[in-house]
């Protein structure tokens, strides 16, 4: 009966296999035509095969017939015909290389970008208590390296993986018909030696999920450095923080070497399976030459179907090791898709400005004993203002979060009311706005960044904005409200570019109407009066 961590074992293989078909549905037709080009070249490879035979006995026969006094003009006949025969056989299969790489690249780009917006999309659309556990860098590292390592092999390694299998397949068949025995001694002895790396590929796995780990934990380690690089000088932290970063880098150097150990083990294992078959089939050949069972020509093709046979064990060897470096990273893709999404189903815009009622709410953080609320009950009334203030801890983004339903209190309820009362959650965020405490302006042009609040706006209502935001300064840059965000003044005052952040939100307020305002104000902010 089959253990436990076998069955979860599989279990987990077929999952991952399950992924991967989803994935590339989309690509099925330029993944067939890789498979297209792989077999056009195995069959190549096995036709010049054929023809050198063809030569080398034809070369034979002339050299015999020239012995025995009689004419050779046919032989040479067919030798320029085999001639061209190979010369095409040549090009078609530098031709086919050419297209199958073109294709890898396409289809890798095309899986890259596929992988990468779909991680986004779902990054963007989680609910915050599920993936509170994630580092930023480690999620970065999944987007970018993850997506790229399982793109590379399924558009590069596993092809190539099938394409030297189907090579293989070809050679071992081509020698089947010319020699029976010695293709049943080989293919009994090629198995073994790969069979023996299954317990090394499977450790492979093991380290290769130690690796992406570690690697995520350096990213991480070098984001959040650099971002808080003003804390860190100030504390004098930067050999502290540069000491921690090169224990993480040991601990992912280690894992590295112990990794290329064993892919340097599972080479040698498949190598010197594949060496005995070399050597076997040579041996083979030479003695039949002895006893006048093979033919020079046999023995040509004895000796290039080897490297047929080893050219494709060689790169599945290489390739083994990278497909479960991709499947660890499959792994850790699929458990970001696996994060519950928090898309609203319909907006749920109230036709007047709501008030918001909050009913013996009791919060805690998932992995945190500590209530932040306890049976807090509150009715923020519409077109009110309230002042929510209070020690760092107490409690505030929290029930900002909870109001706009990031987060989902463990009893109680809220709900937005108007000429109707709705539960708050993700359709009812429309009728909300927020700004955040902090810099939340984006990479690009101010334009970019106030646009975000009202696609639709003018000019006038810009500049107007600007000028509420003391930002006015922007129109005498050459560039004007084109100029990038942190290429200005921006770059060094935080009032500065909260004040953008809420004039960008008011023109939400202004084109849409009956919106909830939630402003996190910095501590040191200074509130502008208007004259």
């Amino acid at each position: 009966m089959p253990s436990r961590t076998t069955t979860d074992s599989y279990r987990t293989e077929m999952k991952q296999i399950r992924w991967i078909l989803k994935t590339i549905r989309p690509l099925r037709m330029q993944i067939a035509a890789m498979m297209l080009c792989h077999i056009a070249v195995a069959g190549c490879a096995v036709g010049f095969v054929y023809v050198s035979k063809v030569m080398v006995d034809n070369a034979t026969a002339m050299f015999a017939a020239k012995a025995a006094g009689g004419s050779a003009g046919s032989i040479w006949t067919n030798l320029g015909i085999w001639t061209c025969a190979m010369g095409g056989i040549i090009v078609i299969r530098i031709l086919l290389n050419a297209l199958r790489t073109y294709i890898q690249t396409k289809t890798d780009v095309r899986l890259r970008n596929s992988l990468r917006s779909r991680m986004f999309d779902q990054l963007l659309n989680t609910r915050l208590e599920s993936g509170a556990n994630l580092h930023t860098g480690d999620l970065i590292n999944r987007v970018f390296e993850d997506v790229r390592v399982v793109a590379s092999s399924v558009s590069t390694a596993l092809p190539n993986l099938i394409g030297s299998g189907l090579q293989f397949a070809a050679a071992l068949v081509f020698l089947l018909i010319l020699d029976l025995r010695l293709a049943i001694v080989i293919a009994v002895i090629v198995p073994i030696g790969i069979a023996g790396g299954r317990y090394i590929t499977h450790k492979l796995r093991t380290l290769t999920h130690d690796i992406r780990k570690s690697d995520s934990k350096v990213q991480a380690h070098i984001q959040e450095s650099i971002q808080h690089r003003t804390v860190i000088q100030t504390m004098d932290y930067a050999d502290n923080s540069t000491s921690s970063l090169v224990d993480l880098q040991d601990t992912l150097y280690g894992n590295e070497i112990r990794r290329v150990r064993f892919s340097i083990i599972s080479r040698i294992v498949i190598a010197l399976s594949m060496s005995a078959g070399h050597a076997i089939a040579f041996i083979w050949g030479v003695f039949g030459i002895s006893t006048g069972a093979v033919t020079y020509g046999m023995m040509t093709a004895f000796l290039q179907l080897v490297g047929q046979l080893q050219r494709p064990l060689m790169e599945i060897s290489s390739n083994v090791p990278s497909l479960i470096h991709a499947l660890a990273s499959v792994d850790r893709i699929i458990e970001i898709e696996e994060i519950p999404r928090d898309t609203p189903d319909d907006s749920r815009l109230l036709d007047e400005v709501p008030g918001i009622k909050i009913k013996d709410i009791t919060y805690a953080y998932p992995e945190s004993d500590k209530e932040v609320f306890t049976h807090f009950s509150h009715d923020f009334l519409p077109g009110s203002r309230t002042a929510i203030i209070g020690p760092t801890g107490v409690g505030k983004s929290t029930l900002i979060r909870l109001l706009l339903a990031l987060l989902t209190p463990k009893k109680g309820s809220i709900s937005l009311y108007s000429n109707e009362e709705v539960a708050v959650s993700a359709s009812t965020r429309c009728n909300l706005v927020y700004v955040p405490q902090g810099n939340s302006l984006f990479s690009g042009t101010i334009r970019e960044n106030l646009l975000m609040g009202n696609p639709d706006a003018d000019i006038d209502q810009m500049s107007a904005a600007l000028m509420t935001a003391a930002a006015d300064f922007v129109f005498e840059l050459p560039d004007g409200a084109d100029v990038e965000a942190f290429k200005t003044t921006l770059k060094d005052s935080a009032n500065l570019r909260w004040n953008v952040c809420v004039e960008a939100e008011e023109l939400i307020v202004e084109n849409e109407g009956n919106k909830v305002f939630f402003l996190m104000c910095p501590e040191t902010y200074d509130i502008p009066t208007e004259e």
